[in-house]
């Protein structure tokens, strides 16, 4: 028997299907069980296929989200539902954190927690996990929110088999998610050591602690490369097509000398781990290698919870100065318009600026504007530097950081606009290339500038103090370029941790009747700063060989300072006389009249027949100051003010000091201050009490309560 079958076949001219008779021969037996195993076959193939598109379909809705949007982590999935509109995607963080994202739950449980155990399903048996807040309380209602949770008692992710927000009173499960078995959590991963090729560039293992932290142990380079910077990118090798990563202290120059150091690098901006294939020690001015260490792939690290904030700016160029300083420009005709955006405190201020020099970036000379925000408007000052020292009378004339119209200058800005968001300050301004005002500096477009930045707090009166951060290096722009310039990064911010201040000093001895008073250093944000919570002028009194030591004095008894702060009034950074006031700021003599009058001045003053204030405690100048070529930006490194001290060089004239006497009495405060006649925030405290016995006595019973207290405490452990 002869079977016909009819296929259709496309007509083209016509555009008409023509049935075409094709005769088919009737499969046997055998060629029968073979087509029919090659469909099952075929079935078969489009199941897995159909399993592993449904399968790549899920893991793109689920881990394909972080290639979209920032690592999160690992990720465990989305909570189950059950009651209370509790939803959101749960990631794992480390071993014992999680990060939740886009949590909600209508918070109407009667008893409702999170809830952890290692059960094969929630039940009453578990734990609560602490809120984002560290806190056991009920929870509240949660609308679209990201947060962390940390297992309790340094439990590990590896110990549990679920996360649930879970009611106790009615033993409900209104959410869920599991961790699988065999799960492994994200955790620091240990990596391979920098090669010695040249400069004696070494370490140890590196430690990747998150997606965007590397922790370099036993670091050790010997400076002297041209442009050496933290430099990485992508391919095998490193190469000059790479970039930039800020130092341990988000600076962009060159690096300094490091010798067997411990430091933590910082990613820039939204660049993780999994965007880089090395990091290297790089000199772009040779464009050569002088180590590097490789990033494996697939790392299994936890990301990175710093946040970023995405820069801004409407104008053509940016230059990144630091990692939280960006300045961005545009030259229209005979003008030029800046943008400083600063990831700063609401009292700092940013300072960007022609340089001093025109052959190197130098403070002395420069030609700067200080912008700031208060809370009313921005504001941005044209300043002139003379000296590294607030601005001061010299004999008749201003000298130091001043303000262009109180040198009979003009202020050359003109701000436009300002904003603070997301603790990030944005102040555009526009000034001339060549300003009319003799003091200001020529910002030249047929060669490249030397410039000066810096930024720090500001003082009570809104002036720049001693900036916190400021470049060492030489720092070029260009700012006339046929095509625009641009290697701003977003800013990324830590949780800051509390700065570990220096010991505090005490002078309580009441066999010391003298006082021996030079100048040193004030010590960064763990000394002058972190001490008395006020900003630095850069220098501060020492006082028997401590840094501004709170003094005990005796109503009655008469004391005496040797004072050795600088007698030569051409000086604006090294005068300054000894004071003793009510008023913690000191800086006596640049203060207004109105100012002046409201504050008691106790001694080292007297006044003229006019009411001028002349100071009487202007001895010679004995300094401790930083031997040559020391980097003052790394005094927060000393752990203790005795190794800082240890590390300076004493300088002191031969000549004899200024006395200074006094006798507190009964009309003298408790309180009160010896300060600089000249700058403000340089000394501290003097206690005047009445009896040492009852300081002694206050001491003893101090010491007895904390005795007691623990006594108490070790007999409760005990029971």
């Amino acid at each position: 028997m002869t079977l016909t079958r009819h296929e259709g076949v496309l007509c083209h001219c016509c555009d008409c299907a023509v049935a075409v008779a094709v005769p088919v021969s009737a499969p046997t037996g055998r060629k029968l069980a073979a087509l029919q195993s090659r469909r099952r076959l075929r079935q078969q193939l489009l199941l897995a296929l159909v399993a592993l598109f449904l399968f790549g379909f899920n893991t793109a809705a689920t881990e394909g989200e972080d290639e979209d949007g920032p690592y999160r982590g690992k990720y465990l999935g989305k909570l189950n539902s059950y009651h209370h509109q509790v939803s959101g995607d749960v990631y794992a963080v480390n071993e014992y954190t999680f990060l939740i994202v886009g949590f909600n739950y209508d918070g109407n449980g009667a008893d409702t927690f999170f809830w952890s155990g290692a059960s094969n399903r929630p039940g009453p048996q578990g734990f609560i996990v602490p809120d984002e807040y560290g806190k056991t309380n009920i929870l509240d209602r949660y609308h679209n929110k990201d947060f962390t949770l940390t297992l309790p008692d340094r439990k590990k992710m590896t110990e549990i088999k679920w996360l649930a927000v879970y009611d106790l009173n009615n033993q409900n499960n209104f959410g869920d998610v599991y961790i699988p078995e065999e799960f492994e959590p994200p955790r620091t991963q240990v990596g391979g050591t920098f090669s010695k090729r040249n400069h004696n560039v070494s370490s140890s293992t590196i430690e990747i602690l998150d997606s965007k932290t590397i922790r370099i142990k036993d670091f050790t380079y010997d400076g002297r490369g041209k442009r050496t910077f933290f430099w990485t990118g992508v391919g095998a090798q490193p190469s000059s097509r790479g970039s930039k990563i800020p130092d341990e202290r988000g600076y962009l120059d060159p690096i300094r000398t490091y010798n067997k150091e411990t430091i933590v690098l910082e990613l820039p901006g939204d660049k993780t781990i999994f965007d880089i294939d090395w990091i290297s020690i790089y000199d772009v001015a040779d464009n050569e290698n002088y180590g590097h260490v490789l990033i494996p792939d697939g790392l299994n690290v936890p990301p990175s919870l710093v946040k970023i904030t995405p820069y801004e700016f409407s104008l053509p160029n940016c230059r990144q100065l630091h990692k939280d300083l960006q300045v961005s420009w545009e030259v229209f005709g005979p003008q030029i318009t800046f943008q400083l955006s600063g990831q700063v405190a609401k009292t700092d201020y940013m300072s960007f600026g022609i340089s001093g020099s025109d052959t190197a970036s130098q403070m002395i000379g420069a030609d700067v504007v200080v912008a700031y925000i208060d809370d009313i408007r921005g504001y941005t000052v044209d300043y002139n530097i003379t000296s590294l020292a607030p601005c001061v009378q010299v004999l008749g004339q201003n000298k130091g950081v001043c303000r262009d119209d109180v040198v009979g200058g003009l202020d050359s800005f003109q701000l436009n606009t300002y904003a603070r968001k997301d603790g990030i300050n944005t102040i555009s301004f526009r000034r001339t290339l060549k300003s009319s005002d003799d003091g200001d500096k020529e910002i030249f477009l047929d060669r490249s500038n030397y410039v000066v930045w810096a930024f720090g707090q500001l003082d009570s009166n809104n002036e720049p103090a001693f900036h916190t951060y400021y470049p060492k290096s030489d720092i070029i722009i260009d700012f006339n370029t046929t095509e625009p310039v641009n290697d701003c990064f977003s800013f990324t911010k830590r949780a800051e941790t509390p700065v570990q201040i220096w010991e505090r000093a005490r002078i309580t001895d009441a066999t010391v009747r003298t006082f021996n008073a030079y100048l040193g250093p004030s010590g960064g944000l763990r000394g002058y700063q972190g001490i008395t919570g006020h900003v630095s002028s850069g220098l501060a009194w020492y006082i028997n060989g401590y840094m501004i030591p709170e003094l005990y004095l005796k109503r009655g008894l008469t004391y005496t300072f040797k004072v050795r702060g600088g007698n030569n009034p051409h000086s604006p950074e090294h005068y300054h006389p000894l004071v003793i006031t009510d008023d913690p700021q000191g800086g006596y003599d640049r203060l207004s009249d109105a100012k002046q009058s409201e504050i008691r001045v106790l001694a080292g003053v007297e006044f003229t027949r006019r009411g001028r204030p002349k100071p009487t405690a202007a001895g010679p100048l004995c300094l401790s100051r930083y031997p040559d070529h020391y980097d003052r930006r790394l005094d927060d490194n000393f752990p203790t003010f005795k190794k800082f001290n240890r590390s300076l060089i004493n300088i002191c004239s031969d000549e004899p000091p200024a006395l200074l006497e006094i006798t507190p009495n009964i009309t003298w405060p408790d309180t009160v201050y010896y300060n600089s006649f000249t700058h403000g925030n340089m000394g501290w405290k003097i206690h005047i009490v009445d009896s040492y016995t009852k300081l002694r006595n206050a001491g003893h019973s101090l010491v007895t309560a904390w005795l007691t207290t623990l006594t108490a405490l070790l007999m409760v452990l005990a029971l």
